[in-house]
């Protein structure tokens, strides 16, 4: 191999495990279909279930409540719930670049508290050398709260060109950066994290690509679970012995559904801001491609949680979004007022709506599995996750089934590098890292179980061990399952076998006390206390 291989980390936000090509669905996303097919899919990736903490576990190998981002990134308590980075962490970045590497990052952030003053858990204080994009978690596509170069807000740039697209932006200067590097540091290698916001709400797309769309998902949400389950199967994906999950009880079957023809442009608009992100990744492609960077560089892509099926309220104030937590405009660029809420009369996709697509599309694009964003069962956890590296890869196209999640992606970036994880850095004492390689896995499946899995997210917990997964919705009772048998936990073998269930629950305890991970009930107390949670922070959405 020619030196050591670039790194190029690419994370979207709150999209389905069903939703693009390569993993059985309707969306056209032919560049990530292109890197499916000339490297590898794994079936059995797992997030953590939420933005933030995804973000956090990601970047530096942990669990997010040892970064102290329990939750999100606002401060729901001492310790691992302070919602910034802490300082018994240490990022892939900061790693890399002590290993030798340039280090990049465009798009959203999310791991820090402080949005508008910089802090030490901002990108540049957190190993990168270049960074643009977002400090917050959501917001207009059209016009971005939060939007930063270095450690400098550039939203002025945004207002002032018409033409700005926040997904479009962070794809154009990922390839900037890819260029620059190759003109300025071509000697050195590079580590670029792109994390899109889409296809998180506000559903907002470009018309030309939301066209694309018309008809496409007219078939309804049922008959397309049933199609996206058989394309899973037939490609080798999921086994067949897996059944469908119930469509979400709380929805009705698509034949009685009424207002149809907003249902279906609200997945329109969906399927095009992940059609958009496609379109950008074939740019970043190119521009490896073009700098004869292709061939050493590791991509990985993957979604930071399941589909989200938070519904965004007719009545919610314009000051809670707008005012307190910072995610939206009040006004478009041109002083239209932005209209929030799911209101059938309005078709979302312009600059002045604000509306998400709901929970009965989120179990579409969770197929086949139950649940969403915020829960532990594989609805929530369950993300694409595609490897491609021409020249370390040999196998082309390739399925592994071999479970990993989040701290296994610092532990392969490590292993391929030949970067040292640290024990200490800037004078902290560093937390050991959690996760396990994937690269003995780039030839073949693993033939024994991998470690033990732990999450705990709100309340909602899992362990995976082996073929086991023990799975609690908070605040209700264990589960179990057979995830060799039944992935789609239809089944629940609690009851049967009840040592199983004792076994791993003192695991999950001492994993708790281990990782800092503090009982809901008293992070609910702190946030009653402090008038918590917004609208969708609320449990059971």
């Amino acid at each position: 191999m020619a030196g050591k291989p670039n790194i190029l980390l690419i994370l979207n936000d709150d999209m389905g495990y069903s939703d693009i090509g390569c993993y059985g669905g309707e969306i056209d996303t032919p560049n990530l279909n292109r890197l499916a097919a000339n490297g590898l899919r794994y079936s059995q990736f797992y997030n953590t279930a939420r933005c933030s903490p995804s973000r956090a576990s990601l970047l530096t190998g942990l669990h997010p409540h040892q970064t102290g981002v329990g939750i999100l990134t606002y401060d729901y308590g001492p310790e691992g719930y302070a919602g910034n980075l802490n300082k018994q962490c240490v990022t892939i970045p900061q790693v890399l670049r002590n290993h030798g590497y340039r280090t990049y990052m465009s798009g959203k952030w999310h791991v820090a508290s402080s949005l508008e003053e910089p802090t030490d858990t901002w990108p540049m204080q957190r190993g990168f050398d270049e960074f643009y994009g977002t400090i917050i978690g959501a917001g207009s596509f059209y016009d971005p709260n939060t939007l930063t170069r270095g450690n400098t807000n550039i939203e002025h740039e945004a207002k002032e060109n018409r033409d700005f697209f926040y997904t479009d932006a962070i794809s154009n200067q990922a390839v900037d950066f890819i260029r620059q590097h190759a003109a300025d540091h071509a000697e050195r290698p590079f580590f670029e994290y792109v994390a899109y916001t889409a296809p998180h709400w506000p559903l907002q797309a470009h018309e030309e690509d939301i066209a694309k769309y018309k008809g496409r998902f007219d078939d309804g949400w049922d008959k397309l679970r049933e199609g996206r389950l058989k394309r899973l199967i037939d490609d080798g994906m999921l086994r067949d012995i897996w059944k469908l999950s119930d469509r979400d009880p709380t929805q009705p079957e698509w034949t009685a559904a009424d207002e149809k023809a907003w249902r279906l442009r609200c997945m329109e608009v969906y399927a095009a801001q992940i059609d958009r992100m496609d379109q950008g990744i074939g740019r970043i492609l190119a521009a490896l491609e073009e700098t004869g960077q292709m061939e050493n560089t590791v991509i990985i892509f993957l979604s930071d949680n399941g589909a989200c099926a938070e519904d965004i309220p007719e009545g919610v104030t314009v000051d809670e979004l707008v005012h307190n937590l910072k995610i939206a405009r009040s006004h478009t660029r041109d002083g239209r007022a932005v209209q929030f809420g799911n209101i059938p009369d309005i078709m979302p996709g312009a600059e002045d709506t604000y509306q998400s697509y709901g929970t009965a599309w989120a179990n579409l694009s969770n197929t086949p599995f139950r649940l969403y964003k915020h829960w532990i069962h594989e609805g929530g956890i369950s993300t694409p996750f595609v490897v491609h590296w021409p020249e370390g890869i040999k196998a082309k196209g390739e399925i592994r089934h071999t479970p990993g999640y989040l701290p296994d992606v610092m532990a392969t970036v490590l292993a391929i590098t030949g970067a040292d994880y640290p024990a200490t850095f800037d004078g902290n004492a560093i937390a050991p890292l959690e996760g396990n390689t994937l690269s003995d896995t780039f030839a073949s499946d693993h033939a024994q179980p991998r470690p033990t899995m732990f999450w705990e997210h709100e309340g909602n917990a899992a362990v995976r061990a082996g073929k086991w997964k023990l799975v609690k919705r908070y605040p209700n009772a264990w589960e179990l399952y057979d995830m060799e048998l039944d992935r789609t936990e239809l089944h629940d073998l609690a009851g049967q076998y009840p040592e199983k269930v004792n076994d791993m629950a003192k695991q999950y305890d001492a994993w708790t006390k281990r990782c800092g991970v503090i009982p809901r009930e008293k992070i609910l107390a702190l946030m009653a206390e402090q008038q918590e949670p917004a609208f969708w922070e609320e449990d059971g959405k």
